[in-house]
């Protein structure tokens, strides 16, 4: 098999198995955990690009036009990293799911809004089925799924942000992690003083976790940046869905979070929306001559 696609089913395989790595730290307040996430993934990413020796062409990336871009995209990236961790840990990870199945389907959306790009005729078919979906679900839960909305808008948003942004995946969140160390350390180091700190309070496990933080970050960011040069769009395209797949198994069969059968109904509308779009989006983009075109780093 194409290493390119083993790079890329290890980082959607590792994402997919997120739940259960915040669920161990289902105890420690989530505004706590991605202090940690933050500031661990900053220091890894900056050990790794030191002693790969990229340090300098880093250092020459940075200027004020980058750093106003990637505080805009800190801040997506934080408001979707503490969303999903604290929605994991309230018991909400199958409405998480939710949220990066209609992603790819945001993004779409929020290219026509924001980059004027203009959909094929039966594109609109899974946008439309998507919201119908949505919509049932709202009835359902009798409430806006405000947790998936917001994943997904959040993640879109990012997306967005990365694609009209200069550098690539291991640059740009490093950036990021960077503008967000300081108020990161600033906080957990509040917690400290004040006697409400997790870290080094609670057990030799649960730090290791909250380190680890870092690394569960970058792990899957390097594998999936790999991946994206090797493999065509559309193989990127059906292996996103693994992650979100994981991610509702984990929480309808082992943590046993409620899936009734009219949340069946407006999943479904959804996974049909998808199956859709990727059947189209590879008709369109099939050739019999020319490869499929290929993911650069976001």
């Amino acid at each position: 098999m194409n290493k390119g696609i083993l790079y890329g089913i290890g980082a959607y395989v590792f994402w997919g198995f997120f739940p259960i790595y915040w669920k161990l730290l289902h105890h420690v307040p989530a505004i706590q955990l991605i202090g940690h996430r933050i500031i661990w993934s900053f220091l890894l990413l900056i050990v790794f690009i030191f002693f790969t020796g990229q340090w300098t062409e880093f250092r020459v990336t940075i200027n004020g036009k980058v750093l106003r871009t990637y505080t805009i995209a800190a801040f997506l990236i934080g408001v979707n990293w503490f969303l999903y961790v604290w929605a994991v840990n309230a018991n909400f990870i199958v409405e998480t799911s939710l949220g990066y199945f209609i992603n790819p389907l945001i993004s779409v959306l929020l290219g026509v809004i924001f980059l004027k790009e203009r959909l094929r005729a039966a594109q609109w078919i899974p946008v439309v089925l998507a919201a119908i979906g949505v919509t049932y679900l709202t009835f359902v839960y009798g409430r806006l799924p405000y947790i998936a909305l917001t994943l997904a808008f959040s993640f879109g948003l990012y997306g967005l942000v990365k694609k009209l942004s200069p550098l690539g995946a291991l640059y740009g969140l490093s950036i990021e992690t960077g503008i967000l160390f300081i108020p990161a350390l600033a906080y957990l180091i509040f917690v400290e003083v004040t006697g409400s700190a997790y870290f080094i309070h609670t057990g030799t496990t649960a730090d290791l976790l909250m380190i680890g933080a870092g690394l569960v970050t970058t792990v899957p960011l390097l594998m999936f940046a790999s991946a994206a040069r090797s493999i065509p769009l559309w193989v990127v395209g059906l292996l996103q869905y693994i992650a979100p797949t994981l991610q509702f198994l984990i929480g309808v069969f082992i943590y046993r979070e409620p899936f009734s059968h009219y949340q069946l109904i407006g999943f479904g509308i959804v996974w049909i929306a998808l199956v859709v779009f990727l059947v189209e989006n590879y008709l369109a983009n099939r050739s019999p001559i020319e490869p499929l075109p290929e993911m650069g780093e976001g």
